[in-house]
Parts: structure tokens; sequence; C-alpha cells
């Protein structure tokens, strides 16, 4: 079934049509969901509460843009609302620190731990980081979407990338370390 037939059948409450869609976008949608997750397991939970929302609101779909974008924004817009609900965006002195420069020996630093490292960043910044350097939104888009001001998010952005840069750099010197 092609795309448009899918999502014309799902708007129809049709339960295939609700699995194959799934089928289809699920490893898309659960890395957005694993990136804005703080493990594996919320994530896995963030994916199912979010098709559930997809599937609610896939009426509103009005063929503007591709479907897999508006989808990604569903989500995304639902685990943010998850934080909002945990107050985590408590406003922090805005003071902007430098911003860091992070250097990635592609061959000695896995995925698995940049993905790691990235959940174990405190919420707000994660979540910053993850719009600001993952998925391109802008500090006035991110300070409008986590209601915040501009000046946080840079401030978190920078935050993010000095925690993860130590934590890059304590690993190099491990490896360094363990080599000898």
């Amino acid at each position: 079934m092609i795309l448009e037939q899918l999502i014309k059948e799902c708007c129809n409450h049709n339960r295939k049509a609700q699995e194959q869609l799934y089928r289809l976008l699920a490893p898309k949608l659960f890395s957005v969901c694993l990136k804005y997750s703080r493990n594996y397991e919320e994530a896995q939970d963030n994916l199912q509460e979010g098709f559930l929302i997809l599937f609610e609101k896939i009426n509103q779909f009005k063929n503007i843009g591709s479907f897999e974008g508006w989808a990604k924004r569903i989500f995304i817009n639902f685990i943010l609302q998850q934080y909002r609900k945990q107050n985590v965006f408590e406003i922090i002195s805005e003071n902007i620190v430098d911003d860091a420069e992070i250097e990635i020996d592609e061959e000695n630093i896995s995925l698995e731990f940049l993905t790691q490292i990235i959940q174990e960043l405190p919420d707000r910044y994660r979540l910053v980081f993850n719009l600001y350097v993952l998925d391109g939104y802008s500090h006035k888009e991110i300070a409008d979407l986590l209601n915040i001001t501009i000046g946080t998010s840079k401030s978190n952005l920078a935050r993010a990338k000095a925690i993860l840069k130590n934590k890059i750099e304590v690993y190099k010197n491990f490896e360094v370390k363990k080599s000898k």
C-alpha cells in the first residue's frame, strides 16, 4: 500500500493500515524518541504513546510537506510536553559559557558511546542540544518550544557541549592509558 493510501486508511481507523504505518515509520521515529528520552525504556514508552497521538491526529495532516516530517514533529512535541509537565525547564543563570568545540575521533568513539553520553545530560541540556545540533532548530524556535528565553537556550547548549567535551576527553584519556 502506498503512503497516501495508508494515511487515508488510518484516518478511517483501519487497524491493518495502522500496523503497516507503524512498521514503516517505527525505526525512524524510535531514533527520535531515543534522542529525546533519558533511556531506552523511556524511548520505547514514548514511541508507543507517540503513535497513539499520531493516529488520533492523522486526519489533521494536510499533505503539505512530508508525512514523515509531520510525524517527527508530533513525536518531538509530545516528548517535550512530558518534560514541560515535569518542570525541567526551570530558569537558571543565563551566563553564557564559552562555546566548547568538540573534536570526535570517529575511529575511536562509537555511536553507542555518543548516544549514551548525550542521554546522560541533564534534561534541559539534552533537549536543547538535540533540538539545536541534531534537528537544526534555531535558538528562537527552541525558546518558543520550551518556553524559555533565547539566552537560556544558548546557555544550555553551551553547557551541554562543555559536559560532552569533558566526557569525551575523559574517555579518550582512558583509552590512551588502556592501550599502553
